[in-house]
């Protein structure tokens, strides 16, 4: 296993330039590490033997692949010609996400760039996405590309949740923040942070603290309030954020972030990809919503594991 760390694209597995590209060696090229390309492809055409055999088959794949490796490293010559060192790779496999937990596992990729798989809203309610099962299964950061308008980001936003702060993974929010601030420093960006707040988790918070939800009023909605701004605010300074950068919202999470960063003209948002234990344990609910909402790109990040 190599001793350094790499950025991993995956690539579309058709033969299509997209912005994961340009961000991928942007991001590679400002931390200063190598850049590995992979491809996953599974062509259902040439993937059953109906009309022609086994032989021939094969041979039809294996010149897929390699016109497809082909493609993938006339993509890479700018990207070496630019300074930085890049890999590709070309994989026939049918399940991808094996596959992908695979590489991670054999070697170390400090990240993972992958462009938004935008599906229907029906699409996902029946079939779970394979950006919903990255989520799901790997604790390497993952960076979601909805668009790159610049493929080194110029505005990073450090998306944090200070509801329910006993249900909460000890120093998350400060991971993130921390995340943000060294991505703006690699990139030379401006960082921002921002908490979206509704009324339906402070009511949640009144009740977990013995309140009845009819007893759940206006006294009891602006003390929540004022705490959370004080902790709000405790994270920021206590992270060196300057109190202009920092922003304090209510309204629906998933909607504020989405025009919030539309206004902003922000090109990532780091979020927290698991915040509460529970029914919530998987997966955010709000990446996953903001995943196919956002005008920007999101990276996710996973609470780093207890030192045993």
């Amino acid at each position: 296993m190599s001793d350094y760390q790499r950025v991993l694209l995956i690539a579309p597995p058709l033969m299509q330039r997209t912005d994961a590209y340009d961000r991928a060696a942007a991001l590679a090229k400002a931390k200063g590490m190598a850049l590995h390309i992979v491809a996953f492809d599974y062509l259902v055409g040439l993937a059953t033997a109906g009309l022609v055999n086994e032989q021939a088959l094969a041979v039809m794949r294996q010149a897929y692949v390699e016109k497809h490796h082909q493609w993938l490293e006339e993509q890479a010559g700018p990207m070496r010609r630019n300074g930085l060192t890049v890999t590709t790779e070309v994989v026939w496999v049918d399940d991808v996400l094996d596959e992908i937990l695979t590489h991670l596992k054999e070697q170390p990729f400090a990240l993972v760039v992958k462009d938004i798989e935008h599906e229907s809203r029906l699409m996902r309610a029946m079939f779970t996405s394979l950006d919903n099962q990255l989520l799901r299964e790997t604790r390497v950061p993952l960076h979601f590309v909805s668009k790159a308008g610049h493929a080194t980001p110029r505005k990073v936003l450090a998306a944090v949740d200070l509801s329910r702060p006993d249900d909460q993974f000890p120093g998350f929010n400060d991971r993130i923040v921390n995340e943000a601030l060294k991505l703006a420093m690699q990139c030379k960006a401006q960082v921002q942070i921002l908490y979206a707040y509704d009324l339906t988790s402070l009511q949640t918070d009144a009740q977990t603290l013995g309140r009845k939800s009819f007893l759940f009023g206006s006294n009891v909605a602006e003390s929540l309030h004022e705490a959370q701004g004080a902790a709000f605010r405790e994270l920021a300074e206590r992270n060196g954020i300057d109190p202009e950068n920092c922003h304090m919202i209510m309204g629906d999470p998933a909607k504020v972030l989405s025009i919030f960063c539309e206004a902003q003209d922000t090109d990532i948002v780091v979020m927290g990809r698991v915040h509460h234990r529970g029914l919530a344990k998987y997966i955010g609910s709000t990446v996953e919503r903001v995943l196919y909402k956002m005008p920007s790109s999101v990276l996710v990040v996973a609470p780093q594991s207890p030192v045993v």
